[in-house]
């Protein structure tokens, strides 16, 4: 099922104008994915090694890191080692985009139940030093954008489709 993307408010409280351009990126990165064939959404796309279902398995962990582990403390489980630190963009056999969205969507709503139980100026101790909820949803909103651009090349060169 295709996920409506919703413009961020243009009037709204901080903690909601940036909750809305984080899942205005994420529906993006759904919609980039959604209504292509299986191969296709699983395929690296050349000179690169990653594919459109992997940009969003990736961003399923970048989330659950930041929220989860960094900001909440919560121990969570990784796909990858320190042998195999790319094994977050990997799609493996058994893994589909229903199943890979899934887990991109189920990310999301926890980050999304976490930014909305702490306040924007709430910290945590990351590296030695304190950061705040609002850096991370900040940071989240970047990444997420960065990898839609690259969602929107990845999709345009698979079948021509181009689009925000």
């Amino acid at each position: 099922m295709t996920q409506q993307r919703v413009d961020p408010p243009w009037v709204a409280p901080e903690k909601e104008t940036l909750l809305g351009f984080l899942e205005y990126q994420r529906a993006t990165i759904a919609m980039k994915i959604e209504g292509l064939p299986e191969e296709d959404a699983r395929r690296p796309i050349p000179p690169s090694s990653m594919s459109l279902l992997g940009i969003a398995k990736h961003l399923a962990f970048v989330e659950r890191y930041w929220f989860q582990d960094v900001f909440a403390g919560q121990n969570v489980d990784y796909p990858w080692t320190d042998e195999d630190p790319n094994a977050d963009f990997r799609i493996e056999d058994g893994e589909s985009v229903t199943d890979v969205l899934a887990l991109y969507r189920a990310e999301a709503a926890k980050s999304d139940q976490i930014v909305r139980g702490g306040g924007l100026g709430d910290t945590t101790e990351f590296r030695k030093q304190r950061m705040t909820l609002r850096w991370i949803l900040a940071h989240l909103i970047e990444e997420t954008a960065r990898h839609t651009g690259q969602a929107d090349i990845f999709r345009e060169s698979i079948d021509g489709t181009t689009g925000e």
